[in-house]
Order: C-alpha cells, then structure tokens, then sequence
C-alpha cells in the first residue's frame, strides 16, 4: 500500500503538484533523519544530508521512475551522501564525520525535540564506537528497514558480508549499552 501510495505522490510531483513533494518530506523526514543522526552522529550534519537528499530527488525527479521502495531509495541516497561527505573531508571541513569524539547537542532546537531521544543519544554514541562498514550495515538495517541483500548492492559486498557486519556490529552495540542501560 505504501508502495503505490509513493508511486502516486512521485507522478503527481512530476506534473507539476509540490503538495506531492511536501508530503513526501513529511512521510520519510523523521526516519530519514534518524538514519543519518545514527551514521554521523552529529545532529546538524544530519539535518543538511537530508536536506540534500530532499533537493537532489526534487531536481532529478524527471529521471525517476516510480517503481521500487521509495523509502529505501531515500535511504540509500542518505548513505551515499554521507560516503560522499566522507571521502570529501578535506574540502567540507565542517562536517567532522571521522570524529569518534564528536557528541550529538544534548540542547536540540524545538523541532528537534520529537526526533531526538536521550536513547537515541545514547545510541549515537555507542554507533560511533562500531567500524563504519557496521555502523552502516546496522543503521540500514534497522532505521531504514533494508534487507541485506539491499544492503550488500549498496556496500558493494556479498550479502553474507552484510549479515556479517551487522551481527557482529550489534553484538559490540549491546555489549557497549549494557553497561548504559
């Protein structure tokens, strides 16, 4: 149902409705969001992958076709635009994605309150201490809901390996939250 949902908002921002767009970004935003607080762990970095997310979709959207899992395209793109952010470091000095020490505002803005949590902190925190082909494996997994055969075209890996990053990367995370929790 989502599916075809998904497919009549894209035809009806391709002739021309931006109420389509909007509700779209409303839909996938938040999880969207958490996906990339979970893999950067630094909220405004976060917020501006997404929002590149959102403008690249907009701009491309004539290439689009609305096949597929919408929310899983999204997510896909928010962990190439946070590979990109990566490999770019030197030209995007503010993005301090390498950074294991860099902590998530425990003051959010107002609008931030609804999606970030003192567990999703936490969490945050303790991603940050997995091996970024992990925290990756993890956080598609479970905030995008990708199976590991999605997981695996994306990381360029057999599915096998996928499954093997995530098992081992949520055996470390609760051995790191059970001393927390």
């Amino acid at each position: 149902m989502k599916i075809l949902e998904d497919r009549l908002l894209i035809r009806r921002f391709k002739t021309g409705d931006s109420d389509a767009l909007q509700r779209i970004y409303e839909k996938y935003r938040c999880s969207l969001l958490k996906l990339a607080v979970v893999m950067t762990n630094d909220i405004n970095c976060a917020e501006d992958v997404v929002h590149e997310v959102f403008l690249n979709f907009a701009r491309s959207i004539s290439q689009i076709k609305p096949r597929g899992n919408l929310k899983s395209y999204l997510a896909t793109s928010v962990a190439n635009q946070i590979r990109n952010i990566r490999r770019n470091t030197a030209r995007r000095q503010t993005s301090k994605l390498t950074d294991n020490n860099c902590i998530v505002s425990v003051l959010p803005r107002p609008e931030q309150w609804a999606t970030l949590s003192e567990q999703l902190i936490m969490l945050s925190n303790a991603m940050t201490q997995l091996p970024e082909k992990q925290r990756e494996a993890v956080a598609l997994r479970i905030e995008a809901g990708m199976s590991f055969k999605q997981i695996a075209v994306i990381q360029k890996v057999p599915a096998n390996t996928t499954r093997g990053r995530y098992r081992y990367g949520i055996k470390r995370l609760r051995s790191i939250l059970d001393g927390k929790v």
